[in-house]
C-alpha cells in the first residue's frame, strides 16, 4: 500500500531558493545587455529583458507549462488542456512527478516545479534581444516574444525534458538547457538579427559598450543565478546538484581565463568586457553538462568554451549579419560546445540517471564510442534548424505588417526617447544663476542686473 502524498520540505525549498536565483537572472541580463549597448538605446535593452518577465510568465502559466509538461501527446507537444491555467492545482495530490506507486513524487508542489520552469522560459526569450539592440521596435519585439515562446520555446522544452523525442527517442543529454536554452535562442537571435538587418553605422562606425562596471554587474549577477539554474536542475538536494554546483563555478572560472588570454594574445591587453563575456561563455557550455561529467572536464569545458567564443564573435564581421551583443558568438557556440562536450566526456560514473532515465551513453572517452555525440548533435541541428526558421519567418511577418525595425531618425537619434519617452540619463546642467540664495528664492543680494532670459530647453538626447 503507497503510503500518503508528503511534501519534502529540503527539496521544496531548494527549487523555491532556485526559481527566485534564475528570475534574478533576467534582471541581471539586462544590465549585462545594457551596459554593452549604447547609452542612447540602454533603456530599450533594459526593456526587452523585463517586459519578457511580464509576457512570457502569464503564457507560461495559462498554456506554456502545459505545451512543454503535459503528458506527451505526439512526440512534440504535451496536453495543452492537462495544466492550463484556468484550473489550480492544490491538493496534496498534486505534488510533481506524482503517481499510483509513488504518490509523493518528489516531494515538491505542482506550483513549485511550474514557477522554476517558468523563469526558464523567461530568459531564454530575453536572451534573443541581445541580438538586435538599437533598432528593434518594442511593439514588434513583444510580438516576436509572444509567437516565439508559442512555437519554439513550449514545444522545444517538451522535446527535451517534457517526454518529448529528443529526450525519450534520440536520448540526448541536455541536463539544465544547453539544446533547449542557449542553442535554442542563439538560432533564433540569427534568424531576427538577419532580418531586421544591420545598425546604421555597421561595421564601420565604433559602438563600444557605453558602461562597463554595469556589464561586469550584470555578469556577477548572472554568475550568482546560475547556480539555481544549473543545481537547481536536479530539483532534489542531493549529491548530483552539488556536482552541477561545483562545476558550474570550476567551467566559469576556466571559461574567463580562457577568454582573456586570447584577448592578450590577439589584442596585447586583458579587459574586463572579456573576462565578464568569458564568465557568460562558461556558465552557457557548463549548462548542459554540469550534472553529468567530472569536475576535471568540467575546467577543460571552460577553458575551451572561452577560447573559442571569444573567437566566434568576430565571425558576425567575417559573415555580415549584425548580431549587436553577440548572443550567437557566446549562447549559440557555447551552447553547442556544451552540448556536443557531452558526447565526449559523459559518464554514469557520476549520474546514473544517463542510462537509467534518459537512456544514454557514456561518450566517447568513457568507452560509449561516438552513439552518444551523434545524439548530441542531431538533437543540436533539430532545435538549431527549427528554432531559426520560425525566428525568421516570425520576424518577417511582423517587419511586413506592424514593422519590426524602428526609423532611422530614431535610430540616430534615440531608440529610448523614440519609442519609451525616456533616456538613460540626464546629462541636463542646472539653468539659471545665484547659487544658494537663488535656490532659496531670494534675489541675489546688491544686484541690479534684470533676469535673464530663460535658455532654451536642453535636448534630452543623448548621444551613444
Amino acid at each position: 500500500m503507497p503510503e500518503a502524498p508528503t511534501i519534502d520540505s529540503g527539496n521544496t525549498v531548494w527549487l523555491l531558493v532556485s526559481t527566485a536565483l534564475v528570475l534574478l537572472m533576467t534582471p541581471g541580463l539586462a544590465l549585462f545587455y545594457g551596459g554593452l549597448n549604447r547609452s542612447k538605446g540602454v533603456l530599450n535593452m533594459m526593456m526587452m529583458s523585463f517586459s519578457a518577465i511580464g509576457l512570457i510568465s502569464v503564457l507560461w502559466w495559462f498554456y506554456g507549462f502545459s505545451i512543454a509538461f503535459g503528458s506527451d501527446v505526439n512526440g512534440f507537444w504535451g496536453d495543452i488542456s492537462q495544466y492550463l491555467g484556468t484550473k489550480t492545482f492544490l491538493a496534496e495530490t498534486d505534488l510533481w512527478g506524482a503517481t499510483a506507486e509513488n504518490p509523493s513524487g518528489i516531494g515538491i508542489p505542482l506550483y513549485v516545479f511550474m514557477a522554476f520552469q517558468m523563469v526558464f522560459a523567461v530568459i531564454t526569450v530575453a536572451l534573443i534581444s541581445g541580438a538586435i539592440s538599437d533598432r528593434a521596435k518594442f511593439a514588434g519585439w513583444l510580438l516576436f516574444a509572444f509567437g516565439w515562446a508559442t512555437l519554439v520555446y513550449f514545444p522545444v522544452a517538451h522535446w527535451v525534458w517534457g517526454g518529448g523525442f529528443i529526450g525519450a527517442d534520440i536520448h540526448a543529454l541536455d541536463f539544465a538547457g544547453g539544446t533547449a536554452v542557449h542553442i535554442n535562442a542563439g538560432a533564433a537571435a540569427l534568424g531576427v538579427a538577419l532580418v531586421l538587418g544591420k545598425r546604421l553605422g555597421w561595421p564601420k562606425e565604433v559602438m563600444k559598450p557605453h558602461n562597463i562596471p554595469l556589464v561586469a554587474l550584470g555578469a556577477g549577477l548572472l554568475w550568482f543565478g546560475w547556480f539555481g539554474f544549473n543545481a537547481g536542475s536536479e530539483l532534489t538536494v542531493d549529491s548530483v546538484a552539488g556536482l552541477a554546483f561545483i562545476n558550474t563555478q570550476l567551467a566559469t572560472a576556466a571559461a574567463v581565463l580562457g577568454w582573456i588570454i586570447i584577448e592578450w594574445i590577439k589584442g596585447g591587453k586583458p579587459t574586463l568586457v572579456g573576462a565578464s563575456s568569458g564568465a557568460i561563455a562558461g556558465l552557457v557550455a557548463i549548462t548542459p553538462a554540469c550534472g553529468f561529467i567530472a569536475p576535471w572536464a568540467a575546467v577543460i569545458l571552460g577553458l575551451v568554451a572561452g577560447a573559442v567564443c571569444a573567437l566566434a564573435v568576430s565571425l558576425k564581421y567575417k559573415l555580415g549579419y549584425d548580431d549587436s551583443l553577440d548572443v550567437v558568438g557566446v549562447h549559440f557556440v557555447g551552447g553547442w560546445i556544451g552540448s556536443l562536450w557531452l558526447g565526449l566526456f559523459a559518464t554514469n560514473s557520476v549520474n546514473g540517471a544517463i542510462s537509467d532515465v534518459v537512456g544514454a551513453s557514456d561518450g566517447l572517452f568513457y568507452g560509449g564510442g561516438v552513439t552518444q555525440l551523434g545524439r548530441q548533435a542531431l538533437a543540436g541541428l533539430v532545435v538549431t534548424i527549427w528554432s531559426f526558421g520560425i525566428a525568421w519567418l516570425l520576424a518577417f511577418a511582423i517587419e511586413k505588417t506592424i514593422g519590426f525595425r524602428v526609423s532611422q531618425e530614431a535610430e540616430v537619434d534615440s531608440i529610448d526617447i523614440a519609442e519609451h519617452a525616456e533616456s538613460g540619463y540626464d546629462l541636463s546642467t542646472a539653468s539659471g544663476s545665484g547659487g544658494a540664495f537663488a535656490m532659496a528664492g531670494i534675489g541675489t543680494p546688491n544686484s541690479s542686473t534684470p533676469a535673464e532670459e530663460p535658455a532654451a530647453p536642453v535636448s534630452e538626447k543623448v548621444a551613444g
